[in-house]
């Protein structure tokens, strides 16, 4: 539950209207708290066994907060027409579609455009190189920068009150607070509740994984 001090803190550091007085929209009560995405792939079997060698299978190094989510101990080589980048975390499980998801920051290091999409919204996105111990796999229209999103329960999104699909506004960090419009709401039942944005959006805001954001009502 949101405190009273930090209450008092947002409040302070909202826009002031013409007439001198501050224009202080509702917050929800209820924390969410950040997950701070940093460049990733989601890799297919087929792509798993094209990088890592026939019949491979991912080796769990961490659990993320989404159930059944992890973070592997593989990493592979983004390759695009300007330059590469290395080390980049494949999350598991194995999904039914590869998808490579980067910062607009790491768009200019690799020379490519990728859209701002929702997962899994793949059309006419993006393509790179990905390189692995055992080999390459070659990305076409696989390469996106996710749109900002919460993940929730059914049971959230009542206490919320908010519906899936939804667009919403998040009020995020103290020293350098930022609203985040457009902020999609995506409800099921396999989800823990966690607000997602990549590192470009975080250092903007200044918030950390974990930190508690709140919903503009």
């Amino acid at each position: 539950m949101i405190n009273t001090a930090l209450m008092t803190q947002i409040q302070q550091r909202l826009p002031v209207s013409p007439k001198g007085l501050q224009a202080v929209p509702k917050l929800s009560a209820i924390g969410i708290p950040t997950g701070v995405s940093n460049r990733h792939v989601h890799l297919s079997q087929a792509d798993i066994e094209a990088l890592f060698g026939l019949g491979y299978q991912l080796n769990p190094l961490k659990p993320l907060r989404q159930p059944g989510q992890f973070a592997a101990e593989e990493c592979v080589t983004v390759v695009g027409p300007k330059g590469t980048i290395s080390k980049v975390r494949v999350l598991g499980p194995a999904r039914a579609e590869t998808q490579l998801e980067v910062s607009k920051a790491d768009c200019y290091a690799l020379g490519i455009k990728a859209p701002v999409r929702e997962s899994g919204v793949l059309h006419q996105s993006a393509d790179a190189l990905l390189v692995g111990p055992a080999g390459h796999a070659n990305l076409q229209s696989k390469v996106i920068c996710a749109q900002r999103h919460i993940h929730m329960s059914p049971q959230d999104a009542v206490q919320l009150g908010v519906e899936n699909g939804q667009k919403v506004r998040i009020r995020a960090g103290q020293l350098c607070g930022l609203v985040f419009e457009q902020v999609v709401v995506r409800v099921d039942d396999r989800f823990a509740l966690e607000f997602h944005i990549d590192t470009d959006e975080a250092n903007a805001a200044g918030i950390r994984s974990g930190e508690d954001v709140y919903l503009i009502g």
